[in-house]
């Protein structure tokens, strides 16, 4: 390929991982557009667990093999069946030189050198392919792991020059990767609370917002729990806001055990002492029988006074939810029921009387909802969003 073409495609494989949303279509940009760059017939890309000790397969590109995946789920190799990557990528370039790929081909080695003959070229002799061009990746100012690409039986022998290119190639590729992990850091950092590491209002809205989309569309049954954590003021009040904030984190941990019994559940804090669980596919009753398994378990953390806990669920006699907010103001106002009684188990939307009520009184002001939340038990239930 001319220097004219290289240059383009360079630009073309920086564009296409810039545009990628996710890791994985991160990956198969950059296994592709290495691939026509160097025009082969198949690329992968795969990364160096240290910790793991091995090198796994990340992507699977081009003309795959029957036993080779898009994204395997396991094809991961022990390092020491692959001695370039601690003894080549690790020795040499951190001794002070630089990285650079290599090639080899189905009857050996064909450049000098590193003299790497071993399952690589069984793999190549295997899978009907004639040779590679193995192109280490360096991320961070260490080695993260490899860019492969080959070429089929009969074609030409990838040479020196394509051996430079490849390098070439794969530091664009490290860059990719360094933006789509700063990418996934501020989508995560922007879906999460910073203090319990739960997911965040945000994250909640877009879950539930597609949970009632599948409602509508098959009848899958949404459930949201709404709690309030009983005694947080206090707690600060007397003990400070660093104790504080280790009963909304214990409490947290035992939000999240709980979701976890049921498959697919999102738990997350909305913000002061206010957490929530939404859940979708399980019945109604499965869902109250966990809120009921929480409200337990936050009454024996050894700080605060437990939780108040509504739950609301479309497999419940709620009527007709059309959005997140109508499910919202019945698990609110189940939540009321809940702390106004001191309940110790959930109040539930539909199966305690006044609950549907109190979601139907018309608010006056944006933070009617708070106010909803603070009532005190012996104020009116007959007007609960009028004005003090």
């Amino acid at each position: 390929m001319a220097v004219d073409g290289r240059l383009r495609a360079v630009v073309a494989l920086a564009q296409a991982m810039a545009a990628a949303q996710t890791s994985r279509e991160s990956w198969r940009a950059a296994a592709l557009g290495a691939c026509g760059a160097l025009a082969g017939s198949f690329a992968a890309l795969s990364v160096w667990e240290r910790e793991r000790g091995r090198l796994r397969v990340l992507v699977n590109a081009g003309e795959r093999a029957p036993d080779e995946e898009e994204f395997p789920e396991s094809e991961a190799y022990p390092v020491n069946r692959f001695p370039e990557i601690t003894e080549f990528l690790h020795e040499r370039w951190a001794g002070g030189g630089e990285p650079e790929a290599w090639v080899e081909t189905a009857t050996g080695p064909a450049t000098s050198g590193h003299g790497y003959c071993h399952q690589r070229v069984a793999a190549l002799r295997r899978r009907g392919r004639g040779c590679c061009v193995v192109a280490p990746i360096v991320l961070h100012g260490r080695a993260w792991g490899e860019l492969y690409v080959a070429r089929p039986e009969g074609s030409p022998v990838f040479d020196r020059d394509d051996a430079d290119f490849a390098t070439v190639l794969a530091s664009v590729v490290a860059a990719g990767i360094a933006q789509t992990e700063r990418l996934e850091e501020v989508r995560r950092l922007a879906f999460t609370d910073p203090l319990t590491g739960l997911a965040n209002r945000r994250a909640v809205d877009t879950r539930l917002d597609e949970a009632l989309e599948r409602h509508r569309a098959d009848g899958s049954v949404v459930s949201l729990v709404v709690c309030d954590v009983n005694g947080l003021k206090q707690v600060n009040d007397t003990q400070g806001h660093a104790v504080g904030d280790r009963l909304l984190e214990r409490f947290g941990s035992v939000l999240s055990l709980c979701g976890a019994m049921l498959p697919g559940a999102l738990v997350a804090r909305l913000g002061g002492d206010e957490f929530c669980l939404v859940a979708v596919g399980p019945s109604a009753d499965e869902v109250v029988d966990v809120a009921d398994e929480l409200c337990v378990r936050a009454k024996g953390l050894e700080l605060g006074q437990g939780v108040a806990c509504g739950v609301a669920s479309t497999g419940d006699p709620i009527g007709e939810v059309h959005s997140a907010r109508r499910l919202f103001r019945l698990a609110d106002a189940a939540q009321y029921r809940a702390k106004a009684a001191r309940s110790p188990k959930p109040v539930v939307a539909g199966r305690d009387g006044t609950v549907m009520r109190l979601a139907d009184s018309p608010p006056r002001s944006a933070q009617d909802r708070r106010r909803f939340r603070d009532a005190r038990p012996e104020e009116s239930e007959e007007e609960p969003w009028s004005e003090p």
